[in-house]
């Protein structure tokens, strides 16, 4: 079964989008505080979080105050991911769904801190 990959748009103390890779058994998970990018020469801040298990990629919601990322979630984006390059300090992999369709990169950026990548458009 090919992987998935979900993005949640989520209104917490600040709008941002949570972008979930399946990844071995997980939801890899980066939070970007601005809107994934569709087309290329876009890049996008995204800071590596705590992984999910997979059912929550069909969560929507309202996660109550006093709780941890409390606020409204919801799917924005949703498909299928294929990987072409896996390395601890690089992803590569084609994305299939509504809005991100086509190649797409993670890579670490350091000199943003230790959790810190970039996300952008190949």
């Amino acid at each position: 079964m090919m992987p998935i990959f979900v993005v949640h748009e989520h209104n917490a103390r600040r709008l941002h989008w949570d972008l979930r890779l399946e990844i071995d058994g997980v939801l890899k998970s980066w939070a970007v505080p601005k809107k994934p990018p569709t087309v290329k020469g876009v890049k996008r801040l995204a800071i590596q979080v705590e992984d999910h298990p997979i059912e929550y990629a069909d969560f929507e919601g309202v996660i109550p105050k006093g709780m941890y990322g409390a606020g409204t979630v919801k799917i924005w984006d949703k498909g299928k991911v294929t990987f072409l390059e896996r390395s601890p300090r690089k992803l590569v992999f084609i994305l299939d769904g509504k809005f991100l369709k086509g190649k797409y990169i993670l890579l670490r950026f350091p000199k943003a801190g230790e959790d810190a990548w970039l996300f952008f458009k190949g």
